[in-house]
């Protein structure tokens, strides 16, 4: 049963991780409804630990999609020519890394207190977010109707609007249900992002995000003296092959989605809707604010 569950985990997390529907709020969500058998004493840290790892997993679908994008060593011609440094490669990087250095901050600084400040209220939070950042979609996609974007391609984005849209991030760090995904796509189609250029960036910034988050997550559990047991490792396994394998179709998804020009405005519509239904849920049954 335990395993049917951690494949349940996975498929959710493969495929909202990539969605501006919010990954962390389904999982909390999901963890509401359907919870693994863990001991009573171990098993906040175990899911805390256990919900950035398979993100983690699921961003390494990115690494290997776009392996030849990403990888700034090379051949000059054909294969057999000579190795190169690819400076475009090198150049998206370091835009990378400016990105990711609020969240870096953020997460050395400011997460834990964050997290003990927001655990009561996470199921509200999760909802609030949910509904205002699906509102948020539909304005901004309905005023960007006619504009076309300042920025089609990566090249064309510089490293200020690398760090805004980092900024922006931190939204989605500090309350869940917001969506790193989906933040970031909002603040890139606010700076005159292309939607191609916004999910894109969306999908690297994800890799040394969640590398970050996954190795405070892990040094924070083993400094507790937590360690993990048969089934703890295997719930994980289970979890992550599934999260990873269900990304790439999620990823090839959303990339074919935007290459047909569609907007964003059903992911806002599914949120409010989503959100609506878990305030509704969770007010009816006296839950609101458990967490």
């Amino acid at each position: 049963m335990e395993i049917l569950k951690a494949i349940i985990f996975g498929l959710v997390e493969g495929v909202t991780e990539w969605l501006p529907i919010s990954s962390t709020g389904h999982l909390i969500l999901l963890n509401e409804w359907l919870r693994f058998d863990l001991p009573a004493d171990r098993e906040a840290a175990f899911m805390e630990f256990y919900d950035v790892v398979i993100q983690l997993a699921a961003v390494m679908a990115v690494v290997i999609m776009y392996w030849k994008v990403l990888w700034p060593i090379g051949r000059e011609g054909k294969d057999d020519g000579k190795v190169m440094v690819k400076k475009k490669t090198l150049t998206l990087w370091l835009k990378i890394i400016i990105a990711c250095i609020p969240g870096l901050i953020y997460g050395l600084l400011l997460d834990d207190m964050v997290e003990d400040l927001t655990a009561p209220y996470k199921t509200i939070i999760v909802a609030v977010m949910l509904i205002l950042i699906g509102i948020l979609f539909i304005i901004i996609e309905n005023a960007h109707k006619d504009k076309r974007p300042k920025i089609k391609t990566m090249p064309d984005l510089d490293w200020r609007i690398a760090l805004a849209i980092g900024f922006f991030q931190l939204i989605a760090a500090a309350l869940p249900g917001s969506s790193r995904s989906g933040v970031t796509i909002l603040a890139g189609l606010m700076m005159g992002l292309s939607r191609n250029v916004a999910a894109s960036f969306t999908f690297f910034l994800a890799i040394p995000t969640m590398f970050g988050a996954s190795l405070l997550k892990l040094i924070k559990y083993l400094k507790n003296g937590l360690a993990f047991s048969g089934g703890e490792i295997a719930i994980l396994v289970v979890s992550c092959i599934t999260a990873f394998v269900i990304s790439l179709f999620a990823i090839n998804f959303l990339t074919l989605y935007i290459g047909k020009n569609k907007d964003f405005k059903p992911f806002g519509v599914y949120r409010i809707v989503l959100g609506a239904i878990v305030l509704a849920y969770f007010g009816i049954s006296g839950g609101l604010l458990a967490g």
